[in-house]
């Protein structure tokens, strides 16, 4: 039985258990729950791993030694040195829970006096230390969704959920001695949707949530349905009130991202990239412009969240002539003569192939992945536990031109988005969940939430107002922020 961490401070939550499982003494258990000051668990698209950080105040005198009878603390009893095994649960308002079972990454002692201290621990997830020892050193052939399967299951050796792995387009790989989470993600970015033409998207995201691994193309994440609808309408007079029909949650606060970085995105090649590629096979290289490099793609062809895709001006897109330029180069060695599966009449006949067609897939994918970071809002609502990343949710929030009527949303902002990561926050306060959120494009599209009809750049959802008066961005309530 888990032995309870008693400290004068012990604060309500809505989290059910965080223990810590002795790596030293088998069996033994500290729950350090009633210590907790606070916790913050995290989801993104960009992590590999599930990660949280824990601060609790640590007693000196709550543990008793099993050898000498003396009440120490539990960083001291068990003792926290590393790795250990943390088990965690924790609950919603509305009976949504995340169970994870961590391992500690990180100690960090934070303050300390002569009755207790608090101590922040940081979290990932089992997969995340077996990564670090481990290196693939076998060749991968068919789809990459095969071998994302292959290298969770026989190398990272996971028991958790694999089922959202989305088919791919089938190419040949040897990732040469990498670590698991570098090959899976340096298969992300040459894999293109099985279903569309290639060389017309390309791009996957590689993460974790807690409801197991996810290896899903951007087209998919923008073309699922809406998880959740969410509406930001607060002002002074109707603080936690007035969730409009047709919205599941009213925010607390929201910032919506308007830096521009010209220079930025040209360097990342927003617009156009050139690829060299060299073929060891006959020592020859090839100069591919930017409309060689997926010229089966068009803007019909992307799966969109929005109406408009970002667009550059014509002066710089083209230079004020009709060749496309481009503001990156990228560079790659064509995956040409290296041995393929089989025997060796057939390794000798197939060696000539290209086991990867970079023109279809690797340009195509950079110019998606800064695609989909195009639009970016930032969203604190009550805690839901229900919500992770890589989910699409619908957001509205008003619109702030100083004069406009009472039930006006901005039409740029409002509309279908994707959870690029999230922040659930447990302390003193409250319980919160800050949502960063993205997408590809502009303006509204889909059906509108109250009345399900399809949306259009003049009608405004529902017939009531959505908001009681015209909201500045200067008097959003920023108390819940962190």
């Amino acid at each position: 039985m888990a032995q309870k961490v008693t400290t004068a401070q012990a604060t309500p939550t809505p989290i059910e258990k965080i223990d810590v499982f002795s790596s030293k003494t088998p069996g033994k258990t500290v729950s350090i729950l009633n210590g907790l000051v606070e916790l913050r668990y995290y989801e993104s698209l960009l992590q590999d791993s599930v990660m949280a950080t824990v601060m609790f105040s640590d007693s000196g005198n709550s543990v008793p030694d099993e050898k000498t009878g003396d009440i120490k603390s539990a960083v001291e009893a068990l003792p926290i040195v590393g790795s250990e095994r943390v088990e965690f649960k924790m609950m919603d308002n509305n009976e949504n829970k995340i169970e994870y079972t961590f391992r500690i990454n990180n100690v960090s002692p934070l303050s300390d006096d002569t009755t207790k201290s608090i101590v922040a621990l940081k979290l990932v997830s089992e997969e995340f230390e077996i990564n670090e020892e481990t290196r693939i050193n076998k060749r991968f052939d068919g789809k990459p969704s095969d071998a994302v399967k292959e290298i969770l299951t026989n190398f990272l050796k996971t028991k958790k959920d694999i089922s959202d792995i989305e088919d791919s387009t089938e190419c040949g790989s040897i990732p040469a001695q990498k670590k698991p989470f570098y090959a899976l993600n340096w298969l992300s970015q040459r894999c293109a949707p099985v279903d569309k033409t290639p060389g017309t998207t390309a791009g996957f995201f590689f993460y974790e949530t807690s409801e197991g691994y996810h290896f899903k193309s951007i087209d998919a994440l923008l073309g699922q349905e809406k998880k959740k609808s969410i509406i930001f309408n607060e002002t002074p007079d109707n603080r936690g009130q007035n969730i409009p029909e047709g919205y599941d949650v009213k925010a607390l606060t929201y910032s919506k991202d308007n830096r521009v970085d010209v220079q930025q995105k040209l360097q990342a090649g927003f617009q156009a990239t050139r690829l060299i590629t060299f073929n060891p096979w006959n020592c020859q290289y090839q100069v591919l412009n930017p409309k060689a490099v997926g010229e089966g793609g068009t803007e019909e062809s992307l799966t969109k969240a929005g109406r408009e895709l970002p667009k550059m001006s014509d002066e710089i897109k083209s230079g004020g002539d009709k060749n496309i330029k481009f503001s990156r180069t990228t560079y790659c060695i064509l995956d040409t003569g290296t041995l393929p599966a089989g025997s060796t009449e057939q390794q000798i006949e197939k060696s000539k192939d290209e086991n990867f067609k970079p023109a279809l897939v690797k340009n195509q994918a950079i110019m998606r992945y800064n695609q989909l970071y195009a639009s970016k809002v930032e969203v604190t609502i009550a805690g839901d536990f229900s919500l992770h990343a890589g989910d699409a949710v619908y957001f509205d929030a008003p619109s702030t031109q100083k004069e406009t009527k009472n039930d006006d949303v901005d039409r740029q902002i409002g509309g279908l988005y994707i959870i690029s990561s999230l922040c659930h926050l447990v302390n003193a306060q409250g319980t919160y969940t800050k949502l960063n959120l993205v997408r590809d494009s502009f303006g509204r599209t889909g059906k509108e939430p109250q009345t399900g009809k399809p949306a259009t750049e003049t009608s405004v959802p529902g017939t009531q107002p959505l908001y009681q008066r015209t909201v500045s961005t200067a008097s959003y309530d920023t108390t819940t922020t962190f």
